[in-house]
């Protein structure tokens, strides 16, 4: 065992000893493996950044100590991710923690900043010209005496003490170019746009970065969904173009859509199908003609059978995002309902109806499922049903769904019931249904930047 790992699992021993068999002693533990081979696969020039909230960043605070190094810790970030909570019998809680650590001493640091802007531009006055720019006016003078200047054929003394801080040729230019303003006394001032002002330093208490609403454009409706400005600065402050970006818990993707942007390499990682197919989704919106590889996911019927074996709701969402279903109450395991999935359609162009998506893994298939489904779809005032099965389904099951009719349209008619093998997928085969809602899905916007990602190098 070496020095990070057993420094963190004497940690842990410590807090099992304080926290007991917990749950948040089991998050504990489940992180500890992970961070230490986050810390063996990190380069010597590179940095962590481990977003929690506050009723757990105390202990995960020992624990990067022990693995990364007290003297690799770079800050404590806090992001004000809401606002106008109220607390019950405490202060409303508004804010979560972003620990940044290091590997080595000599960490990639691009030291991040943000614009100008009125609220942090102090004792100057601020105007506007006329195309809207703002600008702050300044003493164009400074202390110890100096010669008067021509301002545009006027020769202007500089106050008693004090000189012009431009000569001539310095006046004449700025003149030229309009930066110079006169008070109402006279007197010259250097006007300054706040836009060609460097940047305001970025410190360790972000306010400026909103969460994503329910009104926001980049919102993709995942629950855990960061702003994709926390991610880009993140990603700009720690990396260079061509770097690599590792996100282990990858979620709907707004690291690797930053790192995409920003043209760095990437890795997501995440362990739901649900996440891996929203991600391809938005990768394909943002940035279209985008390549890259994804692992872990069935490429055939022999990985289907696989994962249908291992993680039966898994393989569920999985199937469901060949059709492009919405999985139904988003992805999360409930009582059976006989809804997998729904697909939502326009079939005249006007008002959305939806179709049921079934999805069967096993091989005990029968036609009481095809009835099931028929059920299903009138019980939710569905106009159509798919039933999707990894195995062939039985001629009953098939004269069953033909028995069930069509769903008639002003511009043609559909199986009402119809079934698909997870062959048919693989073939490229998909539901017979008119107009399907892409709206269903939020898109994201498409990206300027950004671009195919190269090969990685293993």
């Amino acid at each position: 065992m070496n020095g990070e790992s057993s420094d963190a699992a004497e940690m842990l021993r410590s807090m099992r000893a304080f926290l007991k068999e917990n749950d948040m002693m089991a998050y504990l533990a489940m992180m500890a493996v992970r961070l230490i081979e986050l810390r063996r696969i990190l380069k010597s020039n590179g940095s962590i950044y481990l977003h929690c909230d506050p009723t757990a960043s105390h202990y995960l605070k020992i624990l990067m100590d022990g693995i990364y190094g007290a003297a690799n810790f770079r800050n404590e970030i806090i992001w004000k991710r809401t606002s106008g909570r109220k607390g019950v019998l405490q202060f409303g809680r508004v804010h979560d923690v972003i620990f940044f650590y290091s590997k080595s001493q000599q960490n990639t640091w691009n030291p991040p900043a943000t614009p100008q802007d009125e609220s942090n531009v102090r004792g100057h006055d601020i105007m506007r010209d006329g195309e809207g720019r703002s600008y702050r006016v300044s003493d164009f003078s400074g202390a110890g005496q100096g010669p008067p200047r021509d301002f545009g054929g006027r020769i202007i003394e500089p106050p008693s003490g004090r000189h012009w801080m431009f000569d001539q040729e310095g006046v004449d230019r700025l003149m030229a170019e309009d930066r110079i303003v006169f008070s109402a006394k006279g007197q010259p001032r250097l006007k300054t746009y706040l836009d060609d002002l460097p940047g305001v330093a970025v410190h360790d208490v972000w306010t400026d970065i909103e969460p994503i609403n329910a009104a926001a454009q980049e919102r993709l409706g995942y629950p855990t969904q960061k702003p994709q400005a926390l991610l880009e600065r993140i990603v700009s402050a720690s990396s260079n173009e061509g770097d690599i970006v590792l996100d282990p818990f990858c979620g709907c993707g707004t690291t690797i859509h930053a790192a995409q942007k920003l043209r760095r390499e990437w890795i997501g990682i995440d362990i739901t199908h649900l996440a891996i197919s929203l991600i391809e989704k938005r990768l394909k919106d943002a940035f279209p003609g985008i390549t890259y590889e994804v692992h872990g996911t069935p490429k055939d019927l022999d990985g289907a059978r696989d994962l249908a074996l291992r993680d039966k709701h898994q393989f569920q969402l999985w199937a469901g995002s060949r059709v492009d279903a919405v999985p139904f109450r988003g992805g999360k395991k409930g009582a059976d309902s006989g809804i997998d999935g729904l697909i939502y359609f326009k079939p005249e162009g006007r008002t959305t109806e939806k179709a049921i998506v079934s999805v069967k893994g096993g091989d005990n298939i029968n036609v009481a499922m095809i009835r099931d489904l028929a059920h299903v779809v009138d019980r939710e005032k569905a106009k159509m049903g798919v039933f999707i099965t990894l195995a062939d389904p039985t001629g009953p099951m098939k004269t069953e769904a033909i028995k069930a009719g069509y769903y008639e349209t002003l511009y043609g008619k559909y199986p009402k019931l119809q079934i698909l093998t997870i062959a048919d997928l693989f073939n490229g085969k998909q539901p017979n249904i008119p107009l399907v809602d892409s709206a269903a899905f939020k898109k994201a916007p498409k990206e300027i930047e950004g671009g195919e990602q190269d090969k990685l190098p293993f």
